[in-house]
């Protein structure tokens, strides 16, 4: 039967200590029977010696062992002395006593082998459920290798999203940046009719006050005042055509961009399949997609706004317009008539 390792390594430690005690071959091969089958209860063989002790030639155990096991039966023979029994009685009691002691080590010995074999069938059985076991850790390790995988592939996928998400906040960024420029100009260009309103309103009062003589300056003035709107116009048309530009860009990318983002859900539905682990990080990268989009729908909104306030800039800048030029032909001399504004 093989020994555990723990009594493995425990014989290997009593070995070394009869090393030092024993230094001739036979003695040391003698202890260690001793010590094998009275301390350990193992029945010595040549062979087994050897792997323990391995020292001299292969004879040398199997010589120490057939005089282990003389001197065992000499000594385990019963001698039997009393005063009052014959010598032959008393050799006959002690063969038998030797007989009953002798049977009764064989029946130990048949003992200790049924307690082998089944030991032997116990460590087969064990071996066997530890193949078992390396089998499916082996299996379990494959797994483990296309999960990760798999893991690593979900990974980059993920670092491409992030990147594509990255560039999409850049380009609102752009959007946002480009809707900033527009209102700027909106209102430098509402700063510049209030100027011109300013200016039209005091040149008119400058001309009702000289009367007469201010006549040729109102109308001067007028054609200035009348030029600049016609120049704020179209600087106006110009900056209503790069708005709209920008607002079709603007749509152009955002489409672009929602396709890219449906496109790119769909194949993390097909990694959610796949890679059942990572749908805590898809949900959170879905929730930045729908911020992104959310985003994107802002800023249209805030292009909304501004054409509409800029429309309306447009239509109370015609109206302020309008009213100076009805005020002017209100004040001047009944029978004149009023000088006709350019179109524009």
């Amino acid at each position: 039967m093989d020994a555990s390792p723990a009594l493995e390594a425990q014989l290997h430690a009593e070995i070394e200590q009869l090393r030092a005690q024993f230094p001739r071959t036979q003695d040391l091969y003698r202890e260690v029977c001793v010590l094998l089958f009275f301390r350990h209860g193992i029945t010595p063989t040549a062979n087994r010696l050897y792997q323990l002790v391995k020292k001299g030639s292969m004879s040398a155990p199997a010589e120490a062992l057939t005089r282990f096991w003389a001197t065992l039966r000499e000594k385990s023979r019963v001698r039997i002395e009393h005063p009052d029994l014959p010598a032959e009685l008393q050799s006959a009691t002690g063969e038998l006593a030797a007989a009953v002691w002798t049977r009764a080590v064989d029946m130990a010995q048949d003992q200790l082998a049924t307690a082998q074999l089944e030991a032997q069938r116990t460590v087969a059985e064990a071996q066997a459920q530890q193949t078992r076991a390396e089998a499916e850790r082996d299996q379990v390790r494959q797994e483990l290798t296309g999960s990760a995988a798999a893991l690593d592939a979900a990974q980059t996928r993920i670092t491409e999203l992030d990147q594509a998400l990255a560039i999409s906040e850049a380009t609102a960024l752009t959007l946002h940046e480009q809707v900033r420029l527009g209102q700027q100009g909106e209102q430098q260009l509402q700063r510049a009719l209030e100027t011109a309103r300013h200016d039209f309103a005091f040149e008119l009062d400058k001309l009702r006050a000289d009367g007469k003589l201010a006549q040729e300056r109102l109308k001067a003035a007028e054609t200035r005042a009348l030029l600049e709107i016609d120049r704020e116009r179209q600087a106006a048309a110009r900056l209503q055509k790069e708005l709209d530009t920008a607002g079709r860009k603007a749509e152009q990318g955002v489409g672009r961009h929602r396709d890219d983002v449906q496109k790119l859900q769909g194949q993390l539905g097909d990694l959610r399949q796949q890679v059942g682990v990572l749908e805590g990080n898809l949900d959170a990268l879905r929730t930045a997609n729908a911020r992104y989009i959310d985003e994107a729908a802002q800023a249209r909104e805030q292009r909304d706004q501004l054409a509409l306030a800029l429309t309306n800039a447009r239509v109370k800048r015609q109206a302020q317009i309008v009213t100076p030029a009805t005020g002017a032909r209100e004040g001047r001399a009944p029978g004149r008539k009023s000088p006709r504004a350019p179109k524009s």
